[in-house]
């Protein structure tokens, strides 16, 4: 091969490992055919979101990742492992966590029990020290019923408690929905701080200018599928294809 040619074809090659790839993802509750062939890769250390109107497929999407939808088809390759025919449990020793919306934080428990509640399925996860360092107010709040806690507070609870499984690829689904600016503007720097820990991290996000300032890049999902691929520093430049997209 000509040098001018290896030298173009270094210059395309990616920057960073990748660590998911989704093809011809297929997805259905029941007989509803949701997913009709997501197509999507997230590199290693890279924030990505999910952006669409409601019912566009993103939830649906992670939930597919996670093994947690009952149908599926298609690949799903997580660190060089095609997961699409295992179980969740499986998914989850692989290094994949997620953070559904409901946050499903257990009324019966405690703080301290629900940040406890899920076993550490590979090294590497966050000690319980290293989660209160990143939210405090939890640690202040061990013994209270995990449902006393404010939205905020859920919300860290539920994302301090996946941080402790080991898992590298972190799935967040809708993170500052329903809470308070302050609050949103700590997970924002939560979620920096991981990627510089060197988490993988695929957000589900309505607030468009939260996942603009967090991301990396950004899958537009329309009617099951990804439509468009925008890097955050394109954004500029397609704000107004954005707007139309998301009906803003």
């Amino acid at each position: 091969m000509p040098e001018a040619a290896l030298a173009q074809q270094s210059s395309e090659a990616p920057l960073v490992k990748p660590l998911l790839k989704v093809d011809g993802l297929q997805g259905w509750y029941a007989e509803s055919h949701v997913l009709h062939g997501v197509d999507f890769e997230v590199g290693e250390g890279e924030v990505v979101t999910l952006l669409g109107r409601n019912g566009a497929g993103k939830t649906t999407t992670l939930k597919a990742i996670m093994g947690i939808l009952a149908k599926r088809s298609g690949s799903v390759m997580f660190d060089g492992h095609e997961t699409i025919k295992l179980p969740a449990r499986a998914i989850a020793r692989l290094g994949i966590a997620l953070c559904p919306e409901e946050r499903a934080i257990f009324s019966s428990l405690s703080v301290e029990e629900n940040l406890m509640l899920p076993p550490q399925v590979r090294p590497g996860g966050l000690t319980v020290e290293q989660v209160f360092e990143l939210f405090p107010n939890i640690k202040a709040r061990l013994s209270s019923q995990g449902t006393k806690l404010s939205g905020g507070e859920q919300q860290m609870l539920a994302i301090g408690r996946i941080l402790r499984t080991g898992a590298k690829l972190l799935l967040l689904d809708e993170p500052t929905e329903g809470l308070a600016p302050v609050i949103v503007q700590q997970i924002g720097h939560t979620i920096a701080r991981l990627k510089q820990e060197g988490f993988t991290i695929v957000l589900v996000e309505q607030n468009f200018h939260f996942a603009a300032s967090v991301a990396d890049r950004h899958y537009v999902v329309e009617q099951g599928r990804v439509i468009d691929t925008i890097p955050n520093d394109e954004l500029d430049a397609n704000i107004d294809k954005l707007h139309r997209y998301l009906g803003v």
